[in-house]
């Protein structure tokens, strides 16, 4: 197959899942524009992609042999016809190319023997499912040890960084228990900033949970339609019996269902089309380690768009009034703004109360919020409340928040293990 062949299969410049296919068959043509399925005679090769006009457009590259190898060139020579899939979506596109390569199992799609194997999600079974990812050896031999019990799996994904932030965007959507949610009664972490719905603290009935585990076997199913057309079901049901909040919230899942955010698949998969979107947001949160004004320091972290950007994450050995929280939060804010050279938040995140408040507003003019903390040093309120407009931003203050104290400490500790005072 060669460039000037691509002008007849009418590749869109969208998201979706594209086919090389060998067909000896006279009758197969390929899809008709704007069609969204067009799957006939042998798949060779199943790939997903964020334009798929110009990712097939990239396999006709004289140096495809050096950018991708032996085996996708010799599929090239044999393939004839090209179909595709169009998704709403790139984590729809990655899904839907999991399933399709599982159902496919195209000789193309098939990795080296001594290279890593592809990831798998898992729901286990058990009362409050959890879903987790793991690697298809470890897959094997932990069910081979009957040490997984497994209600679900999903997959193969070849590209794990790219599952790991689909599971982000999806347990935005609807939130799920990890192998780090304990039933202890206490709320984990994830519990705390909306991604788990937490049944570690009793917060939700297993039918509830069910039905949340559900609706993501549906999503990974592939069966968007179906799962958009339980939701609204379920919000119809919920109005009718006087239950606004719930179906507010069903309406809001809907809502994002639509509109998903799939701004971090998209820079994985095409670094240079990401480069061109809207600004993200940024929140940077500050915190102070110390004990008894020794070894004291200030650190920086940074959430964009909800993710945490440990790139952009900064320290700071306080110098001045050592044992004043207040004042070594004054020195930290004033050093990190003679950087301008440094992206700057859109909001700030300070650890305590009214007086760490007050003297950051004083500072800047940048918005500021500060979580204050209850006795065991958990987050117990945002103020001023009027700056969290939604359970999304809430998440990332938290979030934020709980990257500083934990940045803040790790680097304390690793001073004071040192023997070193600033």
């Amino acid at each position: 197959m060669k460039s000037q062949d691509l002008k007849q299969f009418n590749l869109p410049d969208g998201p979706g899942v594209y086919y090389f296919i060998r067909s000896t068959s006279p009758g197969l043509r390929p899809p008709s524009p704007g069609s969204r399925r067009g799957v006939g005679g042998e798949v060779l090769y199943i790939g997903k992609a964020t334009s798929l006009k110009d990712r097939v457009k990239s396999y006709m590259s004289k140096t495809v042999f050096d950018t991708r190898g032996p085996r996708i060139v010799k599929m090239l020579e044999e393939a004839n016809i090209i179909t595709f899939t169009q998704t709403d979506s790139v984590l729809e596109a990655l899904i839907l190319e999991a399933n399709q390569i599982k159902k496919h199992q195209p000789s193309a799609n098939s990795r080296d023997k001594d290279d890593k194997s592809y990831n798998y999600v898992l729901i286990t079974k058990e009362d409050f499912p959890k879903i987790l990812i793991e690697r298809g050896r470890n897959l094997e031999s932990k069910l081979e040890a009957r040490s997984l019990k497994l209600k679900a799996v999903f997959g193969p994904f070849p590209h794990a960084g790219e599952l790991r932030e689909a599971l982000k965007i999806i347990r935005k959507i609807f939130p799920y228990r990890d192998a780090k949610c304990k039933l202890t009664g206490r709320p984990c972490f994830n519990a705390q900033i909306g991604l788990c719905p937490g049944p570690c603290a009793g917060w939700i009935s297993k039918t509830e949970y069910r039905k949340q585990i559900r609706n993501i076997k549906l999503f990974f199913e592939g069966k968007k339609d179906t799962l958009i057309k339980s939701l609204e079901k379920e919000m119809k049901r919920l109005a009718k019996e006087y239950k606004f909040e719930e179906a507010d919230k069903v309406k809001r899942q809907l809502f994002a269902l639509d509109h998903i955010q799939d701004i971090a698949l998209i820079k994985h998969d095409l670094e240079a089309r990401s480069q061109k979107l809207e600004a993200v947001f940024r929140i940077e949160a500050y915190d102070i380690a110390h004990i008894s004004g020794t070894n004291v320091v200030g650190v920086m972290t940074v959430v964009e768009d909800g993710e945490v950007n440990k790139s952009q994450y900064r320290k700071f050995k306080i110098r001045a009034d050592k044992n004043d929280d207040v004042k070594n939060l004054r020195e930290v804010l004033t050093r990190r703004l003679n950087h301008p050279e440094w992206p700057m938040p859109q909001l700030i995140v300070v650890d305590g109360g009214q007086a760490q408040l007050n003297t950051a507003q004083e500072i800047t003019k940048i918005p500021v919020v500060a979580v204050t903390k209850d006795a065991r040093h958990k987050a117990k309120k945002i103020i001023p409340k009027s700056r969290i407009l939604n359970p999304e931003s809430k998440r990332a203050v938290l979030l934020a928040n709980f990257e500083a104290h934990r940045f803040a400490v790790n680097f304390h500790r690793k001073l004071r293990n040192k023997g070193f005072r600033i």
